[in-house]
């Protein structure tokens, strides 16, 4: 396990940026060149719920550096269990982990994923890189489109693995932007695709929480029968708002994150 929390976040941000060039140009249009400069808000990781890989599996990780559970979602239509963890120090960012529920599934989908899991080495998901080691297994592109055609979540984790799906700006924290539709604005008049399912903007004040995200990047993916892009991971950025007792709500709504999921879709 990780011994220090910077050095999971700094590989995971590392990571994140290979398939997420455009992550890169976002920080210095936000008015930051450097990752410290820009506050993360959360991140997020995909899992399925086999027991070897399975959520709690990876909130090992992070309950061995000091990070707690805090609230659990439930998305229904996408057959989705999730959790997010925050630490007693503010300035980490929270963690959102999803797991498909694999039971709510075809048996054909079933399949395919129990195969790609089996061939993790056990000490993988134990070892310090888990959370970004990316894909364990081979897979071809007929299993690929298979997959798609009923979960695109699985898919997405069939050919990216263990990674993070998304970084997200705390908005709160930028000096020059206030609002999420200023942000919004700066990254289409820099010709970034902004998701749009649900409306540009997720949330409301009245739910404490707006989000909103770019559209993923496209990354080649090598599958055992030839090469092809597929979209990778996005960036996110947040805006909460106070609760009565003048603290930041620090949840997630699952309405918004619904939504939010769809940044990875295909086009």
């Amino acid at each position: 396990m990780h011994t220090n929390v910077k050095d999971l976040f700094d590989n995971l941000w590392q990571n994140y940026l290979e398939v997420t060039p455009s992550a890169k140009k976002i920080h210095q249009i936000l008015g930051s060149t450097q990752q410290d400069d820009v506050i993360n808000d959360h991140i997020a990781l995909r899992t399925f719920n086999i027991e070897k890989v399975g959520l709690d599996k990876l909130a090992a990780h992070l309950l061995a550096l000091g990070y707690t559970e805090g609230g659990e979602y439930h998305f229904e239509a996408k057959k989705l269990y999730a959790k997010h963890f925050e630490h007693t120090d503010p300035s980490l960012p929270k963690v959102f982990i999803s797991e498909l529920l694999l039971e709510k599934c075809s048996e054909q989908l079933q399949s395919i994923v129990r195969k790609l899991v089996e061939q993790i080495p056990a000490d993988a998901v134990t070892a310090d890189n888990f959370l970004y080691s990316g894909r364990h297994w081979q897979i071809d592109q007929t299993s690929y489109e298979t997959l798609l055609q009923e979960s695109e979540y699985a898919a997405w984790m069939s050919v990216w693995g263990y990674r993070a799906n998304h970084f997200t700006v705390s908005v709160n924290a930028l000096a020059n932007y206030e609002t999420l539709e200023s942000v919004n604005q700066a990254l289409k008049d820099a010709g970034f695709a902004l998701n749009t399912s649900g409306g540009e903007i997720k949330g409301t004040p009245e739910v404490l929480l707006e989000q909103s995200s770019t559209l993923a990047d496209e990354a080649p993916v090598q599958f055992t029968d030839g090469s092809r892009n597929i979209p990778s991971c996005f960036y996110e950025f947040a805006r909460r708002y106070p609760m009565a007792n003048g603290q930041l709500y620090g949840g997630f709504v699952a309405a918004s994150a619904d939504k939010i999921f769809e940044s990875t879709n295909v086009r």
